[in-house]
């Protein structure tokens, strides 16, 4: 069993959707985490993180997990909101991971899990400002896991699909949307964020301890599917979720 006992992580993030929730589980598994969020700690700037893990005495684990999002067509999306977005969802992931491997590297051990996203890989339409935020996050993470492995820090990330967050919870409320969402989905469901906790938890863990530079898919299995696993003909979509008849 993953145990994190005497052990100190810091989630950003950390307030709400899966971020709460990983400061949950972590909680629950024994270590001592501390939330770095609004309005105490701001990923965009660099002075508040640098005072916040300045305040730490040792760091075994950080999850950079801030980030923000909304949809916005190509044509809309104004020079403002896309630096907006970047400088949260991937400038932050930089100042987070800079900082906290400077805080590692003495003592030549450290995990630092990621929040990337599907979108990391997919262009989803209304979405390039976060989209294009999420694929730079992959390239911190194999950069990051290329340079800090000699210092024995390791560097993953998990990809989740649409996760079941207050950021989201519009989507859910609309079972007509989530039906034809779901469809391309093997598991036919979205996420919940104790689930995207699950993993980041793993790959945070020394059970992960030959693990670096990966990409842990968290989509019930939507980047694998090709063609839509969910037919009418043999099942039926009952609220939230695709069953087999």
């Amino acid at each position: 069993m993953i145990r994190f006992d005497k052990q100190t992580i810091v989630v950003t993030g950390g307030a709400s959707g899966i971020g709460a929730a990983t400061v949950s589980l972590l909680r629950e598994l024994g270590a001592q985490v501390h939330v770095f969020d609004l309005p105490t700690v701001d990923v965009t700037q660099r002075h508040t993180l640098e005072a916040a893990f300045a305040g730490l005495e040792t760091i075994d684990a950080v999850v950079a997990n801030a980030g923000i999002g909304r949809n916005m067509p190509l044509a809309d999306t104004t020079d403002e909101f896309f630096a907006r977005t970047l400088d949260v969802n991937l400038t932050g992931v930089f100042r987070t991971v800079q900082l906290a491997a400077a805080c590692m590297k003495a003592r030549r051990r450290g995990s630092i899990v990621l929040t990337a996203s599907t979108n990391s890989y997919d262009g989803e339409a209304d979405l390039i400002a976060y989209n294009a935020s999420k694929a730079g996050v992959l390239g911190i993470l194999h950069t990051a896991a290329n340079e800090l492995g000699p210092h024995g820090i390791r560097v993953n990330a998990v990809c989740p699909g649409l996760i079941r967050t207050p950021l989201t919870q519009s989507h859910f409320a609309k079972p007509e949307t989530l039906k034809e969402y779901f469809r391309a989905i093997p598991l036919g469901r979205g996420g919940e964020p104790g689930e995207v906790a699950q993993a980041i938890a793993f790959l945070a863990s020394d059970a992960a301890s030959y693990i670096t530079g990966a990409t842990l898919l968290v989509d019930g299995g939507q980047m694998c599917a090709k063609f839509s696993p969910w037919k009418d003909q043999n099942a039926e979509f009952l609220t939230d979720h695709w069953a087999l008849r």
